[in-house]
């Protein structure tokens, strides 16, 4: 009795599939139908927050159709993400996250969605990589001398972060491991109080993103940078690629995402407006005046990017015993 149940609602989702399949380049013509809705899973007026106006000014511009930023903050990322993960699949509703989005399920055991499950990546809108600064008045002049010098002085050096389980927490330890080090995590609650300590001298180092990092860099003294080609900023500065390390070539990116099951005509349809808005001169201008990269991969390219740079950080995360609360 229950093999002929189960083999009825198989036949049954079969069909349903096949019937979506074949309405789906309907559904793309007659797409936007009703306004859009771009969650931002953190506060107005980050970057996150500026990219994603961007975007929603010029799809409403090209489509004709109302679009709206929905900043949904909370549970460091997590309750905009899930919010997105849970809607109808049909395309009105599209997430601009950040890496972070990868990082957390290593983090937190018990998630109320599964990335890679639930929700279908779009494209890159911009990225950036991060650098390795110290003090100017550091007397190292290379990451080997910064080595040296820390070993030098065991337990008395410290790298400072946005907050536990972000992304300069998790390179911080990445280097502690690779390198050999004990620099002491000290966690910020944001960009602005660790740069001025950076920058006094009260914090030894720290991993910092070149959106940030940018209107600072004559305060500081950058020894080396993550990512697989060198930043057109700073040219000098090697990878840590170059310097022997490795698990450094993640990047941070900023991406388009849709609920799981919204049908692939609607879902590259979107796709391609917004890969057609980052490459307009103006929108790439704000971009790179933000510090950041216009996105310029296919959707094939950014959903790799996503499974891989999961992988990476869960691993990093296991090795280094990151956990947060």
């Amino acid at each position: 009795m229950k093999t002929a149940q189960h083999a009825r609602r198989a036949l049954i989702a079969c069909a349903g599939a096949l019937i979506a399949a074949a309405s789906a380049p309907a559904f793309a013509q007659n797409y936007p139908s009703q306004p859009i809705r771009i969650v931002v899973p953190y506060p107005a007026g980050g970057a996150t927050d500026t990219l994603a106006r961007l975007i929603a000014t010029r799809v409403q511009e090209t489509w004709g159709q109302t679009v709206i930023v929905d900043n949904k903050p909370g549970a460091s990322g997590m309750l905009g993400n899930d919010f997105v993960a849970k809607a109808a699949p049909d395309g009105h509703t599209v997430l601009l996250a950040i890496t972070a989005i990868v990082q957390l399920p290593a983090l937190k055991p018990k998630m109320p969605y599964d990335v890679l499950k639930d929700l279908q990546p779009l494209t890159m809108v911009a990225s950036t990589n991060s650098i390795f600064a110290v003090p100017a008045s550091t007397p190292a002049q290379t990451l080997k001398d910064f080595v040296a010098l820390a070993k030098a002085q065991p337990g008395k050096l410290n790298y400072g972060s946005y907050g536990v389980g972000t992304s300069s927490h998790i390179q911080g330890s990445l280097l502690n491991l690779q390198a050999g080090l004990d620099l002491t995590h000290v966690p910020y609650k944001g960009a602005a109080p660790l740069l001025q300590d950076l920058k006094g001298g009260q914090l030894s180092s720290a991993f910092i993103d070149m959106a940030t990092a940018r209107p600072h860099l004559d305060s500081l003294k950058v020894l080396a940078a993550t990512g697989t080609q060198r930043n057109k900023v700073l040219p000098n500065v090697p990878t840590f690629a170059e310097l022997g390390f490795h698990s450094f070539e993640p990047i941070g990116w900023f991406g388009l995402f849709m609920p799981a099951g919204v049908p692939a005509p609607i879902a590259k349809k979107f796709a391609a407006e917004a890969q057609r808005i980052v490459q307009l001169p103006e929108v790439a201008s704000r971009i790179e005046a933000l510090g950041m990269t216009p996105g310029h991969l296919s959707t094939e390219e950014f959903a790799r990017t996503v499974r891989a740079d999961a992988q990476v950080y869960a691993r990093i995360i296991k090795d280094a015993n990151i956990q947060i609360d």
